[in-house]
């Protein structure tokens, strides 16, 4: 009974955390780091041999940070419609980002740019009063104590006293992290080269949550995080965990690219982020800044472009839940958290009405959200000695429509009730 007990009160207070996070739905991440000034990928150019190490890391003679504007990031940010960031203190290649003392290795003071860059960012975010996540990298292949140095190289394959120092320097830099600015959620990445036991993933978590009990980690810690993290790629059924996030770049690039001009539109990233919604999920935006700190044109426009569809839209997107399965609504849906309005979102100029199958609710008022149009909506196919629900058909004229994604609001008498079956054959004598 003790252990129930506990279990009981362990799931309450992850939902309980948890609830900043389920209710807002757009994050933006950052990668930024030295990788950005020749434009290679993000550590692993060296760690696959596409470029020697030597010369991978040379790239920090020319890190200036030079027009770092954290004011400017984080306002574009938050007029994006997101609720949360997540910044890289530290990638596979071990270059902190922060005046890091745990160690005489890689960090921001080496660079040209010489100075903590996550400190003036975090106050920036705190300023907005959005949520704040790191990203850090477990494993380190700059690292000395570090036994694999490239897919090909590794210093060392069994010496428990060598990897234990680098045990302690990981706990060594979360707890800086930790203890300076208590960040609402960490990111962790690389966690594949090692098991739990090694990473001393259940001492990483006791660590952070001494300090910080509220604190969300992500999946990646071998099966101590409190949300899964797809990549790139939409989930086409979603995801059995109850919270998750898509992680998703604007081009093909984590780190800025020079040559990466292979841009998705806005229209291409909003629908990826109502797919996120429609299946109860989140989506982590990201965005690469120059090595000189300013973002590229094509990066500002997109994010401009989700503020105004997330201004407009608001009152279907945050705090809402999961939509209706696919066979109701040919397109995107959620919910508002009671469950008695049904949003659809139209990625597409529709050829006629609109339609809903299988609700066995009565309809109060159909609206275009953001302008309050009222729309116009009749129910086809209902007999009066079927429990079999008609099909809802709803009009949705050109002029209302949204130059992206236009969302439809249906307001139900009561939480929704779906039919499920296979319909109704009438049976005679």
């Amino acid at each position: 009974m003790g252990q129930q007990k506990a279990s009981e009160m362990q799931d309450e207070q992850k939902e309980k955390r948890m609830e900043w996070f389920a209710d807002a739905k757009l994050g933006i991440f950052i990668h930024w780091g030295i990788y950005a000034v020749n434009g290679v990928s993000e550590s692993w150019s060296f760690f696959n041999k596409y470029l020697p190490y030597e010369e991978y890391m040379n790239q920090k003679e020319g890190f200036t940070a030079s027009k770092y504007d954290p004011k400017a990031w984080v306002d574009l940010i938050k007029e994006s419609g997101a609720r949360y960031t997540v910044i890289t203190t530290k990638h596979h290649d071990g270059v902190a980002l922060w005046d890091t003392k745990a160690g005489n290795l890689s960090t921001v003071k080496s660079t040209p740019a010489k100075r903590d860059l996550i400190e003036p960012f975090v106050k920036e975010v705190r300023k907005h009063d959005l949520k704040l996540g790191f990203y850090y990298s477990l494993l380190d292949w700059s690292h000395p104590d570090y036994p694999n140095k490239t897919r090909t190289e590794v210093r060392y394959k069994d010496d428990p006293a060598r990897w234990q120092r680098f045990v302690d320097f990981n706990m060594a830099q979360l707890k800086e992290l930790n203890k300076t600015w208590k960040p609402d959620l960490y990111w962790f990445d690389g966690d594949w080269e090692q098991t739990a036991e090694a990473w001393n993933s259940k001492g990483i978590v006791d660590l952070l949550r001494s300090d910080n009990k509220n604190v969300i980690i992500n999946s990646r810690i071998q099966g101590y995080g409190d949300y899964a993290t797809p990549e790139q790629g939409v989930p086409v059924v979603r995801p059995e965990d109850k919270y998750w996030e898509l992680c998703m770049t604007m081009n093909d690039s984590w780190g800025y690219q020079h040559t990466d001009t292979n841009y998705k539109s806005p229209y291409i990233l909003l629908r990826t982020f109502v797919d996120c919604l429609s299946m109860g999920g989140n989506l982590l935006l990201d965005m690469a800044p120059k090595e000189d700190g300013t973002l590229p044109e094509e990066q500002i426009a997109i994010l401009k472009e989700f503020g105004r569809w997330t201004k407009k839209h608001k009152e279907a997107i945050y705090e809402t839940k999961a939509g209706i399965p696919n066979e109701h609504f040919q397109g995107y849906t959620t919910l508002s958290k009671s469950g008695d309005i049904l949003y659809l979102y139209l990625p597409y100029k529709p050829n006629g009405p609109i339609e809903v199958k299988g609700l066995m609710n009565k309809v109060n008022r159909v609206w275009v959200v953001g302008s309050g149009n009222m729309l116009n909506y009749k129910v086809y196919n209902k007999n009066y000695w079927s429990e079999v629900p008609g099909n809802l058909y709803i009009d949705v004229p050109e002029r209302v429509l949204d130059p992206q994604i236009t969302v439809v609001a249906v307001l139900l008498d009561g939480p929704i009730k779906l039919y499920r079956g296979a319909g109704k054959v009438i049976e005679s004598n």
